[in-house]
């Protein structure tokens, strides 16, 4: 990830501040860095049709709506980010889940040519549940999992983004590891 530019921080600091005109300058600024954050949440729950500029948009709209989080830079940014897309993912497997048992909405564009896997989203669901179930326990070590995994952050990005201690981070990413592991088979 490439560090807090001063115009995306400054361009975040005006959309805080309630400047919805920055909306259309910031998106160009991160576009890129977004698109290979949900690729890389794509890659590894690759039976999702849900297209990767698809989920960078809706996730981007969901961000920029937010009105009460003060954006202290980019990491910050894409931290949430990665949680955005996260829930956006898991809203889908829940949808195909439900597909399954007769469901009939469609939330999402999809890409035809794609077969989609349902134990990947079993998976998928089985690992939120795992991290609602960590940050009933341990919220931080839980936030530090959705940095470090679903967002790709450094551990020193991870610490800033959460205010905390390198230190702190590598010993909550071991041990939230070490959690998810007895909790579920496939990781």
């Amino acid at each position: 990830m490439p560090p807090s530019s001063p115009n995306v921080t400054a361009l975040l600091a005006d959309l805080s501040a309630g400047n919805d005109a920055v909306v259309n300058a910031l998106m160009p600024l991160i576009y890129d860095e977004l698109h290979r954050l949900a690729r890389r949440q794509r890659r590894r729950e690759a039976q999702f049709t849900l297209n990767t500029t698809a989920l960078v948009h809706e996730a981007y709209l969901n961000l920029v709506q937010q009105d009460r989080v003060d954006w202290k830079n980019r990491a910050h940014f894409m931290a949430v980010a990665a949680t955005v897309m996260r829930r956006l993912l898991i809203n889908y497997a829940k949808h195909r889940s439900a597909q399954k048992r007769g469901g009939d909405q469609i939330l999402a564009t999809f890409e035809e040519h794609q077969v989609p896997r349902s134990t990947r989203s079993e998976e998928l669901l089985a690992l939120d549940e795992a991290l609602e179930r960590l940050a009933a326990l341990n919220e931080r070590q839980a936030k530090v999992v959705e940095c470090r995994f679903f967002a790709g952050l450094t551990q020193e990005e991870t610490a800033e983004v959460l205010g905390v201690s390198v230190p702190t981070v590598r010993r909550d990413w071991r041990l939230a590891r070490a959690w998810l592991g007895r909790e579920l088979d496939f990781v």
